[in-house]
């Protein structure tokens, strides 16, 4: 059996699933202030209806979103870029908001090397350079430093013996290295590996107290966490790439929409106490983000999950029909109407309407009759506009409506009639989380030459079936779900980016 876990800005849902996906056990409660001890108590619960052996234990954070938008607990970070005599024009933090920068610290250094796209050295790494700005990393006291280096998606050679000359320099240095994390981009990579660099004395801390939670419940089992393609990783790739749990929360529900509705392409509604999250399902998977993602206002282009949030959800304030986008969060069952609270919320509405059996609905009952119907007309309207905003197609879409607040959805939108709420829709995000599998992903620039396109195919098909064996999944269950190519027109051989996405079972021990 296993448990999945996924922590809301409102609550924290756990399932206990079976070897065969059924979910035999759930449990939805409060995220607590600090995250942790809500998920102590959400293991607890469902771990108290486990029969047998729990073989694994799947975790879907907001921890390090949350760090990143609020700017609190991040790591002094060193950004390192390898480029000159280019690059120059551009630093490291350009456009970044003074207030995020400030709590990283801001410094930054330029340096040789660097590839074109086909490889080729830009100019050649310097060590007595590297070694200078190691010194000056020491002096500082900096002790985590983001690597990055143009072209490095194509070639990693530099960036990984530059890190390996400033981490002998200053020992006990942890190093970020943008090929790892980003893609082709040079600035929106770099920004990315910044966070992920920033983030890496939390995960520490993070990682290590979810494992005493496990403990205390008395499991003894893998932890795993939720990346945001939909995939799992393990705890000391989650030390070291934190960054990429941005927006697995999203990414879980979509793949427990999936799994619960039987659909492999259909849109996503997803409701909880703050926002509703609206994505598009691909092969079972998340269609990823076409564009840079923006991350506490700074751009990034590693992969994400295509979402639009919008302010809506079951703690979400109302003002005359207005619904959100301030929400009473974790505080729901102390602040709402039916819980004896004086604050009207969207799950008041719902209530009122006889769409939810939650609280008191006599504390309710002097809300008119008008007043309500015009309130959740108009969720329904912003709700079906989101869905029209993410479709590519004006083929029949079927939706799929999942998340505690999804009382707020009525059994049919406005121009989308096939709408779907599928049993245990209410914790679609933590069965995500339990039933997701392990990845591998190849995305960089690669020469085709004439006549080689199927041999260069199946060349990055094998790369990224041996990367998601490597990241844990169990040999000959790895299937290919996603190739990508870009033919690079500007650019002359041939080149193309080439995409392959491999996911294949958990391999357990």
């Amino acid at each position: 059996m296993r448990i999945g876990i996924d922590v809301g800005g409102t609550n924290t849902d756990a399932v206990l699933v079976s070897d065969v996906d059924t979910v035999l056990a759930s449990v939805k409660t409060p995220t607590t202030a600090d995250v942790t001890t809500g998920v102590a108590a959400a293991i607890a619960a469902v771990a108290g209806q486990a029969r047998g052996g729990i073989s694994a234990v799947m975790i879907g954070t907001t921890h390090f979103t949350n760090a990143v938008v609020e700017a609190r607990r991040l790591t002094p970070t060193a950004a390192v870029r390898l480029g000159l005599p280019a690059t120059a024009a551009l630093p490291p933090f350009t456009d970044w908001p003074d207030r995020l920068r400030e709590a990283v610290g801001g410094r930054w250094y330029l340096a040789h090397g660097g590839n074109e796209y086909d490889g080729t050295e830009l100019s050649a790494l310097r060590p007595e350079e590297l070694k200078r700005i190691a010194a000056e990393i020491a002096a500082a006291g900096i002790t985590s430093v983001a690597l990055s280096s143009v072209f490095s998606p194509v070639t990693a050679e530099q960036e990984l013996q530059a890190a390996r000359i400033l981490t002998e320099e200053v020992p006990g240095l942890r190093v970020s290295c943008s090929h790892s994390i980003g893609r082709i981009g040079l600035l929106e990579r770099e920004n990315a590996t910044i966070l992920n660099a920033a983030l890496v004395d939390l995960a520490e801390h993070i990682v290590t107290a979810f494992g005493a939670a496990i403990a205390g419940c008395g499991i003894q089992a893998p932890l795993l966490l939720s990346q945001n393609d939909g995939t799992l990783m393990d705890v000391s790739h989650a030390r070291a790439f934190p960054v990429l749990t941005f927006a697995s929360g999203p990414t879980n529900s979509m793949r427990g929409a999936a799994y619960l509705s039987g659909l492999a392409d259909c849109a996503v509604i997803d409701v909880g106490g703050t926002t509703a999250d609206i994505g598009v399902l691909a092969a079972g998977f998340p269609r990823e983000a076409a564009t840079a993602a923006d991350i506490g206002g700074v751009r990034t282009n590693f992969r994400m999950p295509d979402v639009l949030p919008i302010g809506i959800g079951g703690g979400s304030l109302v003002r005359g029909t207005e619904v959100g986008p301030d929400s009473v969060g974790y505080q729901l069952t102390e602040r709402a109407l039916v819980f004896g609270g004086d604050t009207l919320t969207a799950t008041d509405l719902a209530v009122a309407a006889g769409r939810a059996d939650i609280g008191d609905r006599s504390l309710v009952a002097h809300l008119e009759q008008s007043f309500v119907d015009a309130a959740l007309e108009r969720i329904s309207l912003r709700l079906a506009e989101s869905v029209d905003r993410m479709r590519i197609s004006a083929d029949p879409l079927p939706v799929v409506v999942v998340g505690g607040g999804s009382v707020l959805v009525p059994d049919a939108l406005p121009g989308l009639p096939d709408l779907r709420r599928p049993a245990h829709h209410a914790v679609a995000n933590a069965l995500g989380a339990a039933i997701a599998e392990v990845g591998g992903e190849v995305d960089r620039v690669f020469q085709v030459p004439d006549g080689r396109r199927t041999a260069v195919l199946d060349e990055a098909r094998s790369e990224a079936v041996a990367r998601a064996e490597a990241a844990g999944a169990k040999p000959g269950t790895v299937r290919v779900v996603e190739v990508e190519e870009v033919p690079l027109a500007y650019l002359p051989g041939g080149a193309t980016r080439i995409k392959v996405k491999a996911v294949g079972e958990l391999r357990r021990a």
